[in-house]
């Protein structure tokens, strides 16, 4: 791809936010719209995580696929093809008209989405290759999830208010439609030049893995976590697991490179965001309980309350990209795991949803937290990669994001399923969310102790190791013998 001017630069990233903020606010938009559907369409905590799971496990599934699939056919083709199936995903869900249709038709849409953000990531990485100038860029695509956090919650509580649920949804047909035909107009095609072959089998063991770990986890307050039928789903994924360390390495061409694992900040940057999005995902599912039906607030005055959370996210992000260009990805990752923790602190162990105060600055301290843990994420996981395999490096990354935030809503509401039953949430919610609070809490920590270990002289060698192992193997044998016979 030929380098583009700075304004045309400026615009193509433009574009990839925009396709990141429908994906984003699709979650934020729908944690505060969850009461209403639970209301209208008779559903459970668990029909209610699955409503947010389907999608997000779906995602999670596909993304590496999409990475690499995006490597080989052309990224601007695939992002196209997503941008198509996210907007009829979405129309569809607006229609719905029970919760099994509602999941399915979140899976569409999740399908799309698998090809948005990792393709989009990818066609930044691409188009910004200066170090200094894609941190910055990084950045700004931090803010757009601050961004989404501060708009899905109000946007979303207003029309959950003023029309139904079902509108939530609507927004993302007109951001969608504006999206393609911007990207058919300015978006250049661009493809690795040593593309990977698809991967079957190891695509077929990570949805086997993600789904049956994800249903084990929802169902098992239900049916009892040593039930025939939740063993039997945690051994499947414990098997796909074992499955995918045994054959992987043995691919000339794997799904999952686990070289790149071999370094220790690509490592740490996957845990970290494995970390930090589920302490989200649970997080706004938690809070946007509580706030309607504990506190009998409407959405439009939950989506008011969780303003400050959002807008700490959207200030904090683009400093995190700053911080990250001119000083390293050590200090936002300290900044983040240190006010994540302490937000989860606050409630787990002071009540600081009992009072409006303690609230406000739980919510205050969350949203600074995450603001600045997304941009180390991303430049840490395709920073020393080879640029040709910036699709699989940047899938790997939001692989990672979206099963922490599947992991953080199954694993939270079958926590609080397990302690509140349909018609004792004002009684025993506060209660039943403390465990889960402190889950948030050691979530926060992973981030905090992750991040000193990893960014630090010891991680960067691993990181340079690592890089050189790569480009050595990716060149060919006969060339590496004919080198060494002249050495």
């Amino acid at each position: 791809m030929s380098e583009l001017s700075h304004r045309r630069r400026m615009l193509v990233l433009g574009i990839c936010c925009m396709s990141l903020l429908i994906v984003s606010l699709d979650t934020t938009v729908l944690n505060v719209a969850l009461p209403s559907i639970q209301r209208e369409l008779n559903a459970s905590v668990a029909g209610l995580q699955w409503t947010i799971d389907a999608y997000t496990l779906v995602l999670a599934s596909l993304l590496m696929l999409a990475g690499s699939t995006a490597d080989r056919i052309g990224r601007r083709r695939v992002f196209k093809i997503g941008l198509v199936l996210f907007t009829v995903g979405s129309l569809l869900c607006s229609l719905a008209p029970n919760l099994e249709l509602l999941v399915a038709f979140r899976m569409v849409q999740a399908v799309g989405g698998s090809m948005l953000n990792p393709v989009a990531m990818s066609i930044i990485t691409n188009t910004f290759t200066d170090p200094r100038e894609r941190a910055r860029a990084i950045g700004a695509w931090g803010a757009v999830v601050g961004i989404s956090m501060a708009a899905g919650p109000l946007i979303g509580g207003f029309l959950v208010d003023a029309v139904s649920w079902r509108a939530i949804f609507w927004i993302n047909l007109p951001v969608g439609i504006a999206a393609l035909l911007l990207t058919i107009r300015y978006v250049p095609e661009s493809r690795a030049p040593k593309p990977r072959r698809p991967d079957w089998v190891a695509q077929i063991l990570v949805i086997a893995l993600l789904g049956s770990l994800t249903y084990a986890i929802i169902e098992a307050p239900g049916s009892g976590i040593g039930s025939p039928k939740i063993l039997t789903f945690g051994a499947l994924a414990l098997l796909s697991f074992a499955g995918l360390l045994y054959y992987e390495p043995r691919r000339a061409e794997p799904l999952i490179d686990l070289r790149f694992f071999r370094s220790a900040p690509f490592s740490g940057a996957t845990v970290i965001a494995v970390s930090a999005f589920a302490a989200l995902g649970g997080f706004l599912f938690l809070n946007t309980l509580y706030l309607q039906e504990v506190r009998g607030m409407s959405a439009a005055h939950a989506g008011v309350w969780m303003l400050p959370m959002a807008a700490m996210t959207f200030v904090c992000a683009p400093l995190s990209g700053r911080l990250l260009g001119n000083r390293g990805p050590r200090l936002p990752l300290l900044i983040a795991g240190v006010a994540m923790t302490a937000s989860g602190v606050m409630f787990a162990a002071f009540g600081a949803e009992t009072s409006d105060v303690t609230l406000f600055i739980g919510y205050v301290l969350f949203g600074l937290g995450f603001g600045f843990v997304n941009a180390p994420i991303t430049n840490t996981a395709v920073s020393g990669m080879p640029r040709d395999q910036a699709g699989v490096a940047s899938a790997v990354a939001s692989t990672s994001r979206q099963i922490g935030s599947t992991l953080g809503v199954a694993v939270i509401g079958a926590v609080l399923a397990s302690g509140v039953t349909a018609t004792s949430y004002r009684t025993d919610f506060v209660a039943a969310s403390r465990p889960a609070y402190w889950i948030l809490t050691v979530c926060g920590l992973l981030v905090l102790v992750i991040g000193v270990l990893t960014s630090g002289a010891w991680a960067r060698r691993t990181a340079d190791r690592t890089a050189k192992l790569l480009q050595a193997e990716d060149v060919p044998p006969q060339k590496t013998a004919e080198v060494s016979s002249q050495g």
